[in-house]
C-alpha cells in the first residue's frame, strides 16, 4: 500500500515529523513558497480585479519534481504548512501545483501549534481544508505591497537616487523614526536644579532625599541663584521626619511571550536583532536533535495570543513544585488576557515540555539557541509562580519651610523573580524600618546640581517594535523584515543601538510624506491592517480593498511633477567648481550617500566627497597624499574614493591618469602573488578581486578581513550578512562562525 504524503515547509521540520511517524508516511519539504509573483514584473492585472500571475521559482524545479512524484504515489496528501496567512498561502499554492497529481485523492490541510508526537497525531486524526479567506488575506497583502513598490519606487529613482524602495509598511516605520528625530532636533532643553541631602538618626543608616516643596507647594528650581538662595536659607534648619509609609505590594509576572514581546526582550536582554531572534526561534520550533529526541522545543513563534493550554499549565506547575518547591506556586491558575483583536489560532510562545530545562539541553544547543530557549523557558515558568512582594517605603522630611521626599523599594519575597529576573523594579533608597514619624534627623550640607530636561529617546529595535504594535502597524510576523529592509536600504543607521535616519532616509521620508501623506501615515496604515483582518474573516472582498487603495495612489502619483521634485532635491552650495570655473557645486545623492557635483554636468563631470562639521557646514574631503610616487610621472600618489570604491591615483589627474585599486593588505587566496582589492560593479554592488586581474581571476562577494580563523588557522575570514544573523564573520575554508 502506498504511503500517505505530508508536505511541510522546511527540511528540519520534515526530519522531525518523520521521526515521529517512522515509516507510516512520506514527509517532504516545499522549502517555503514554491510560487510567487514574478521577480522583475508587476505580475498583477490591475484591469481584471488585480488578478495575480504566479510563477514557479526556477530554483524549486527539483523540489517540485520530487513533490509531484511523491504525490503521484500517495493515497492521500496532507498539507502541513504553518497555521498563519503565509502558511495557508503555501498550502494553497501547493494544491494548485499538485492539482494533476492529487486528482481523485484526498487532499487535507492539517495544522498544529507545536511539533511533538502527540500534536502531529492529533492533527492527522482531525484534518481540515484550506482556509480560502486566509489565503485571500495573504494575497491582498502581497498584491498591495507589490503595486505600491512598482508604482512609487520608480518615482524615488527619478527624484532621489536609483535602486530605492517604498513600502506600504516600511515607509511608515521610517516615518516614525524620522518624526522622532525631528522632535529631538527641535527640542530645547530647559535648565533645572536638584537640591539633595543625606538624612540620618543616631546609628541608623543614612538615606538621600530631594527637595520637592517650599511652603507646602511643589517647586522647580530654575537656576543656580535660586538654588543657592534656598540652600543658604536651609543651612542650619532642623530636620523632622514628617511622615513615613510602608506598603507591601505584589508584582505579577509578565505574560508569556508573543512574537512582539519576544523580539523586544531578546533585543534588550540578549542584544539579538529581530531577524536573528525569529531565525533561532524557528530552529527551536522545528526541532533539534537532543540525543535521540528531535521534537520541537517551543510552540509556534508567530502569534499574538497569550493563551496557554490547560495541559501546559499543569506541566508547568508540576515542574515548579519539583524545582522551586510547592510554596512557590501561584495559589490558582494565572490566565492572561490577549490584547484586543489578537489572533488566537496559536498559543503563546512556550516550551513544548517545561521538563526540558535549559541545563538539560546545554550540550545540544548552540550558544544563541540556549540563550533564547532559556529566556522563553524562564518567562513561561514564571507565569505560574508566586508574585514577588515589594516593600515600598516613602518618607517626607521637613527642613524649615522646605519639604524633602525619599522613596525606596525592597524586595521582601522574590517569588517569580527567582526564575525570571528580568523585570525592572526601581529600588531607590534603602530606608531602615527603625525610622519613625516625628523623628528628629540630622542632615548633611545641601547639595546643588544642575540638570537639563532631556529630549525624547531615539527608537531602539525593542521600542520601535513596541511602537509599531501599539499603533497597529504591520503584524508581529512582519516586524523583523520591516526593520531589516530600512537598514539594508541605508535609510537608517544604528548609533548606540538606536535608529538614526540617514540623509537619504530623511529625503525619502520627506518626499513620501509630502506627496503621499494620506497613504503613508500611521492611522491609514493601521486601518488597512484592520481591513486585511476583515478579509481573513470573510467580511471584505480582497480585490475591492486593493482597488480602492490603488485608485487613490494613482491619483496622487499623477500629481507629482518629477522634474520639479528632482530639481528641488538638488541643494546649491555656492561653491565654485574648481575644474570648469563656471559651474557651482551642488549636493546630489546616491544610495551610497551625498556627494558634490558640478551643476554643468554632463559638460563638467567634477565630483567630490564631503562631510559636514558640527554646524552643518560643508567640508570637502581632500585626497590623502601617500608616501609613494606615481610610476608613470613621478608625482605623489593620492588615495581617492570613486564610483567603484577606494583607489590610488596620481595627484596630477587628469594630466596623468595613472590609477589602481586600493588593496586590503590581504594576499590573494588563489595566486598568493596579488593582493585583494575592493571594487564595484557597474550597478554599484561591491565585490573583491585579485589585483592581478585578468591574470588571476579570483573573486568574492564577501569582504575579506585579515583575521586568523581560530578553528583552522586560515589567514583571513569573510564579513557576511543575512537577514537572520545580521553581520558576522565566517571562515571561507572551514565555515566556522566567529563569536
Amino acid at each position: 500500500m502506498a504511503k500517505n504524503l505530508i508536505i511541510v515547509e522546511s527540511p528540519a521540520k520534515a526530519h522531525t515529523i518523520s521521526k515521529f511517524l517512522k515509516n507510516q508516511y512520506t514527509v517532504k519539504a516545499s522549502m517555503g513558497h514554491i510560487r510567487d509573483l514574478p521577480a522583475h514584473d508587476l505580475g498583477v492585472d490591475v484591469n481584471k480585479d488585480f488578478q495575480p500571475t504566479y510563477v514557479i521559482d526556477k530554483k524549486k524545479s527539483k523540489v517540485i519534481k520530487e513533490l509531484k512524484e511523491a504525490a503521484e504515489k500517495a493515497d492521500a496528501i496532507y498539507l502541513a504548512s504553518d497555521h498563519d496567512r503565509e502558511g495557508e498561502a503555501i498550502a494553497w499554492h501547493l494544491s494548485k501545483v499538485l492539482d494533476k497529481e492529487s486528482k481523485g485523492k484526498e487532499l487535507y490541510r492539517i495544522v498544529f501549534n507545536e511539533i511533538t508526537s502527540k500534536a502531529i497525531a492529533t492533527a492527522i486524526s482531525k484534518p481540515g481544508s484550506i482556509d480560502i479567506a486566509k489565503v485571500d488575506a495573504q494575497q491582498a497583502r502581497r498584491v498591495l505591497d507589490r503595486v505600491v513598490g512598482y508604482s512609487i519606487s520608480p518615482l524615488l529613482w527619478k527624484v532621489i537616487a536609483k535602486d530605492l524602495s517604498a513600502g506600504r509598511v516600511q515607509s511608515v516605520a521610517l516615518r516614525i523614526i524620522c518624526e522622532r528625530e525631528a522632535e529631538i532636533s527641535a527640542f530645547e532643553p530647559k535648565e533645572f536644579w536638584k537640591i539633595e541631602a543625606d538624612f540620618w538618626r543616631e546609628e541608623l543608616p543614612k538615606f538621600k532625599a530631594s527637595l520637592e516643596k517650599m511652603n507646602g507647594k511643589k517647586i522647580t528650581v530654575a537656576n543656580s541663584e535660586e538654588a543657592e538662595s534656598i540652600a543658604t536659607g536651609l543651612k542650619n534648619q532642623e530636620a523632622v521626619l514628617e511622615s513615613i509609609t510602608r506598603k507591601t505590594r505584589n508584582v505579577e509576572p509578565p505574560p508569556p511571550f508573543i512574537t512582539s514581546t519576544l523580539q523586544q526582550e531578546a533585543s534588550k536582554i540578549l542584544s539579538f536583532q529581530a531577524q536573528r531572534t525569529m531565525s533561532i526561534a524557528q530552529q527551536l520550533y522545528e526541532g533539534i536533535d537532543t540525543g535521540g529526541d528531535s521534537s520541537g522545543l517551543i510552540t509556534y513563534m508567530r502569534t499574538d495570543s497569550t493563551r496557554i493550554s490547560d495541559e501546559a499549565i499543569a506541566a508547568c506547575k508540576e515542574l515548579i513544585s519539583q524545582r522551586f518547591g510547592a510554596d512557590m506556586l501561584h495559589s490558582g491558575t494565572r490566565v492572561y488576557k490577549s490584547k484586543q483583536g489578537a489572533q488566537d489560532a496559536h498559543e503563546a510562545i512556550r516550551p513544548t515540555d517545561p521538563g526540558k530545562t535549559p541545563e538539560s539541553l546545554q550540550a545540544h544547543l548552540s550558544k544563541e539557541q540556549l540563550k533564547l530557549y532559556t529566556l522563553i523557558w524562564q518567562r513561561f515558568v514564571a507565569t505560574q509562580m508566586k508574585s514577588a512582594k515589594i516593600l515600598a517605603t516613602s518618607a517626607t522630611i521637613s527642613v524649615g519651610d522646605a519639604g524633602f521626599g525619599a522613596t525606596g523599594n525592597q524586595i521582601s519575597e522574590e517569588g517569580f523573580l527567582k526564575c525570571y529576573p528580568h523585570v525592572n523594579i526601581p529600588l531607590g533608597e534603602k530606608i531602615s524600618k527603625d525610622y519613625g514619624k516625628n523623628d528628629t534627623l540630622m542632615h548633611s550640607s545641601l547639595r546643588q546640581s544642575q540638570h537639563f530636561t532631556s529630549p525624547p529617546s531615539r527608537y531602539t529595535e525593542a521600542s520601535l517594535i513596541k511602537e509599531l504594535e501599539a499603533k497597529g502597524i504591520g503584524r508581529p510576523s512582519t516586524y523583523a523584515s520591516i526593520i531589516s529592509t530600512i537598514r539594508n536600504r541605508k535609510y537608517v543607521n544604528m548609533e548606540k543601538k538606536a535608529f538614526v535616519p540617514t540623509p537619504l532616509g530623511k529625503d525619502v521620508n520627506g518626499f513620501l510624506t509630502d506627496k503621499f501623506d494620506s497613504l503613508f501615515n500611521v492611522k491609514f496604515t493601521a486601518d488597512m491592517e484592520a481591513k486585511l483582518d476583515e478579509v481573513e474573516y470573510g467580511k471584505v472582498i480582497w480585490h475591492n480593498l486593493v482597488e480602492k487603495y490603488y485608485t487613490d495612489m494613482q491619483a496622487l502619483i499623477n500629481k507629482v511633477d518629477v522634474k520639479k521634485e528632482k530639481q528641488a532635491m538638488i541643494q546649491d552650495t555656492g561653491i565654485v567648481c574648481d575644474l570648469c570655473k563656471i559651474g557651482k557645486m551642488v549636493i546630489k545623492r546616491s544610495r551610497s550617500g551625498e556627494f558634490l557635483s558640478c551643476d554643468q554636468y554632463p559638460k563638467c563631470k567634477n565630483s567630490k566627497s564631503f562631510t559636514r562639521d558640527a554646524d552643518g557646514n560643508i567640508k570637502i574631503l581632500v585626497p590623502t597624499i601617500l608616501d609613494e610616487k606615481c610610476p608613470e610621472c613621478g608625482n605623489p600618489l593620492v588615495e581617492r574614493t570613486g564610483k567603484y570604491g577606494a583607489f590610488i591615483a596620481c595627484s596630477t589627474y587628469p594630466k596623468c591618469k595613472y590609477s589602481r585599486p586600493k588593496t586590503l593588505g590581504i594576499p590573494c587566496p588563489e595566486c598568493k602573488s596579488g593582493e585583494v582589492v575592493s571594487r564595484r560593479s557597474k550597478k554599484g554592488s561591491p565585490f573583491y578581486a585579485c589585483s592581478r586581474y585578468p591574470d588571476c581571476k579570483w573573486i568574492s562577494n564577501f569582504k575579506p578581513v585579515p583575521q586568523i580563523c581560530p578553528n583552522c588557522g586560515n589567514s583571513y575570514v569573510e564579513e557576511k550578512y543575512n537577514k537572520d544573523k545580521g553581520h558576522y564573520l565566517q571562515c571561507p575554508k572551514c565555515k566556522h562562525i566567529l563569536d
